[in-house]
């Protein structure tokens, strides 16, 4: 554990704040699940479990480990709840509604606590800049699923200070991950590297050049472990399709990051991927 931190609350009980939860609770921190829907935050603690059960039954953690790591986890049903050393912010990719919650959370906490969101490519520095403590707001971006990727990106706002940085560095440490301390810039480093995986993607099936079950193949023989397509269906078509509109407007309409009309249309579908039964395959 980080010497400074024992409680931890995840604002957002999708895919993403169960994995991120379930990382705080095994690594010994006392972790709340929040979500507006408080039905959703039942369900996480009760996906969780059933999560660690199969591990325990293929002999990849102990009873002892699930018992101990479900004993840290607990919902909470308001976020006057959330009187925690860090909140972490799981939610939906839009920037008023990021900003509205940090804003509530700062005053519960009056100012204390580590602000850090999730975000996969919004400003630090825009979400912070409603603050009266910008200072405390930082970047913490686990990757999909947080339990099994070693990744952290740790960002940096213009207003971060650096000793929340830094305790977000050790902190991500005492939860087994590999911190790679990044300043504020559209996309920060993975998701602006690796969106060309989606876009030129989804470019050559807008062009008809293959199929996407031609082109999932071909990559994955290449070396890749998931194709570009089994992935967006993994990560949900909402959230890549909101990560590349983000960047598109970030970098003032670049041609390069211009989302796919392809993906729009199954997020006007919600063929969202596996959290629906069908993206761009059926579940």
């Amino acid at each position: 554990m980080s010497g400074r931190i024992a409680t931890v609350a995840v604002a957002g009980a999708g895919t993403m704040g169960q994995g991120i939860a379930q990382v705080c609770a095994a690594s010994g921190y006392t972790t709340k699940i929040y979500d507006v829907n408080p039905a959703l935050a039942n369900k996480a603690i009760d996906n969780i479990s059933q999560g660690l059960a199969q591990l325990v039954a293929k002999g990849k953690v102990t009873e002892e480990t699930r018992t101990n790591t479900l004993s840290r986890l607990s919902t909470a049903s308001q976020l006057a709840d959330l009187k925690v050393d860090v909140v972490i912010e799981a939610i939906v990719e839009k920037l008023d509604i990021k900003q509205k919650l940090f804003a509530e959370l700062e005053a519960i906490n009056l100012g204390k606590a580590i602000l850090a969101t999730n975000t996969s490519s919004i400003s630090v520095t825009q979400i912070a800049s409603v603050l009266k403590n910008p200072q405390q707001c930082v970047g913490l971006h686990f990757f999909n699923p947080a339990p099994l990727m070693k990744l952290v990106e740790v960002i940096s706002g213009v207003a971060t200070s650096n000793d929340v940085a830094e305790e977000m560095k050790i902190f991500s440490a005492s939860l087994q991950k590999t911190a790679v301390m990044v300043k504020d810039s559209p996309g920060f480093i993975v998701n602006r590297v690796a969106r060309h995986y989606y876009v030129e993607a989804l470019k050559l099936l807008e062009e008809g050049v293959a199929t996407h079950e031609q082109i999932d193949r071909l990559l994955k023989s290449a070396g890749f472990k998931m194709g570009p397509f089994e992935l967006m269906d993994l990560i949900g078509m909402d959230v890549n399709f909101a990560v590349t509109s983000s960047l598109y407007h970030s970098f003032h309409q670049e041609p390069r990051f211009r989302p796919s009309r392809i993906q729009e249309q199954k997020v006007m579908a919600q063929q969202l991927g596996r959290k629906t039964g069908k993206g761009f395959y059926e579940y």
